[in-house]
């Protein structure tokens, strides 16, 4: 049952010396997020300027993704990152205790009706983000936005305190999170549904996943293709969603429309129309804000 404004208490998996822990975080979670935010600049400064952390790898990423850019446009981008990095991580943190009135008006979906004409059709829509903007925000505003009908997939985490916490930071205000693997018992069970199931869609794929290779922001770019076979597996709607922070602690959800399973099912062998037109648009969108995107991990770390 979804408890709407704080964190139920629950059957806890976990060892009770993580107890404390818990009461920390919630306690910091029911801060005003005007307090919250001068936390994240403490943060801000820390990890952009003592600890530095991951600086290679995320100048590394931008020098590779935007040549064109000088070495202090690179400095400027990579430092404006850790200011929008730090922000989102006291964000995620106030989803254990943010209410739905107080989160509604920072979650603006500037389309709905793109969802709700699928809804109309009881089709089932594979919703493709990525880690711009605040992604954790993101399924509990949909939630808000089409009450009963949005669900998220996600990789369970190994520490059991931690996977129970950010769980519940999922589903407080109702929506569901699919672990990866119950993926495909999901779309079985609300197959002909007007339901949202979410996946991130930007992460490295392995040379063991089959990946689909193409040119993304100037370089060999390997991604799932789990999109294109789910669609045409369950004639799937497909939408991208695009996501911007607007002003601090606002963010902007837009649809667009993916080829969607009947596509993908004509689609020549060895073509992946899904997965191509998500790389576009995303791609689109980190060019339009590159400080918005989490550039700390090694997206590029597998070779063709």
């Amino acid at each position: 049952m979804a408890i709407k404004g704080t964190m139920a208490t629950t059957a806890r998996p976990y060892a009770w010396y993580f107890e404390p822990v818990r009461w920390l975080l919630l306690g910091l979670a029911h801060l005003p997020l005007a307090v919250l935010y001068v936390l994240a600049e403490v943060i801000y400064v820390l990890l952009a300027y003592v600890v530095r952390y991951r600086w290679r790898v995320v100048t590394e990423n931008l020098r590779n993704s935007f040549p064109e850019k000088t070495p202090a446009e690179i400095e400027r981008t990579g430092k404006a990152f850790y200011r929008h990095f730090s922000q989102v991580v006291v964000e995620i943190l106030k989803a254990a205790a943010i209410s739905s009135e107080e989160l509604r008006p920072r979650m603006h979906f500037t389309n709905p009706e793109v969802m709700t004409n699928h809804f109309a059709e009881n089709r089932l829509v594979l919703a493709l983000g990525s880690h711009m903007g605040n992604w954790e925000w993101l399924l509990n505003g949909a939630e808000l936005e089409f009450p009963g009908r949005a669900a998220g997939v996600y990789k369970p985490l190994n520490n059991l305190f931690f996977e129970h916490f950010t769980r519940r930071l999922r589903t407080r205000l109702g929506a569901d999170a699919v672990p990866m693997l119950a993926t495909l018992r999901y779309m079985v069970a609300h197959r002909g549904e007007g339901r949202i199931l979410s996946l991130l869609t930007d992460q490295a794929a392995g040379p063991e996943d089959r990946p689909y290779w193409t040119q993304f922001l100037n370089q060999d770019t390997s991604f799932y293709t789990s999109a294109d076979r789910l669609a045409v597996q369950f004639d799937c709607a497909l939408v991208y969603i695009g996501i911007q922070r607007v002003r601090r602690g606002y963010y902007e959800v837009t649809f667009s429309e993916l080829p969607d399973g009947r596509v993908a099912k004509v689609a020549p062998a060895g073509t992946f129309p899904v997965t191509e037109a998500f790389a576009r648009q995303l791609e689109t969108d980190m060019r339009a804000s590159p400080e918005q995107y989490l550039w700390t991990h090694r997206r590029w770390k597998h070779k063709r």
